[in-house]
């Protein structure tokens, strides 16, 4: 308990700081992030995106074991990562195009032989006679307990970069998720604000791995997203009401890890993401199944009443 309080105070040092700090700012960026994902229907690029990254981590680290650089220098890894990824949309976009598959059966195929020969991959990276091959697989699942300092400011100033581009980009986006025609009659990029919104779910993406994990990187973008999604209709709300309970849960998920090392990051974080779903799935005003409950209950007593007195 002493060790989860320190992480959740940020009293444990100042490694333990500034990765939860970065997780944080993680998780803040990727929920305001995915309230445009889930409205644009993008949740499943972002997760075939994901598991693309592991071939590209791979290479990156046999490259550099090959170079005789730091084979597990984080921007390396991560320049990897985000090429395997935007390789895997690209290739899911042209197989999609023309009508050979359907939009979801493209991105399934990239998501198993993304993922499978990534972890053919790992089985390469096993074998080289370097070290440092073990710290690859806290990417499948995350491990935020062993970053280094240097790991989690890259990643806090990644995610601030990514949510001043959603800010920026705020309006735009808005009116293309709610209504891609009217955005195109209104003379809006249309195709660049996609490639943009496509970019800045990449950059997240990269960006979560070494904390959430790719496996469960998506959770982070789609879950604060639909918890807000419940709990208000305005997207000025919601965006930054995801934001905060993406930052909440990675906070709290880094410190769960923090205190029990042997908890991997990205389910303790999509945990704890699940958990504020659930509740707001119980008790949000406008859209939880009480107030649903309440409000049919208080329709029947009216019909009850208006049919008493007639």
């Amino acid at each position: 308990m002493e060790a989860l309080f320190q992480a959740l105070t940020l009293s444990g040092g100042y490694n333990a700081r500034v990765v939860a700090l970065g997780c944080a700012a993680f998780g803040l960026a990727a929920g305001a992030l995915g309230c445009f994902v889930l409205l644009r229907g993008r949740a499943l690029i972002a997760d075939a995106a994901a598991h693309a990254t592991l071939p590209g981590l791979c290479l990156a680290f046999i490259l550099a074991a090959g170079m005789g650089w730091n084979p597990r220098s984080l921007p390396l890894l991560m320049g990897g990562a985000a090429a395997t990824a935007a390789l895997g949309v690209l290739a899911a976009g042209a197989l999609a195009r023309g009508g050979r598959l359907r939009d979801d059966a493209a991105m399934a195929l990239v998501i198993s032989i993304g993922f499978g020969i990534g972890v053919a991959l790992l089985s390469v990276v096993q074998s080289l006679p370097v070290g440092g091959q073990a710290g690859l697989s806290s990417f499948i699942l995350g491990q935020a307990a062993g970053m280094s300092a240097a790991d989690a400011w890259l990643i806090f100033w990644l995610a601030l970069a990514a949510l001043a581009a959603v800010a920026v980009l705020f309006r735009p986006l808005a009116v293309l998720c709610f209504d891609a025609d009217f955005a195109a009659a209104a003379g809006l990029p249309v195709r660049w604000l996609d490639l943009a919104l496509l970019g800045l779910m990449l950059a997240v993406t990269v960006a979560g791995l070494r904390a959430v994990g790719l496996i469960l990187v998506v959770a982070l973008m789609v879950v604060p997203a639909a918890t807000a999604r419940l709990s208000t209709e305005r997207l000025s709300v919601m965006v930054p009401l995801a934001g905060l309970l993406g930052a909440f849960a990675a906070w709290m998920g880094a410190g769960l890890s923090a205190a029990a090392p042997s908890l991997p990051t990205g389910a303790t974080i999509a945990l704890v993401a699940c958990a504020l779903f659930l509740l707001a799935l119980l008790f949000a005003p406008a859209r939880g199944v009480v107030a649903f409950a309440l409000r049919q209950r208080r329709l029947r007593q009216e019909a009850a009443m208006e049919a008493r007195s007639a």
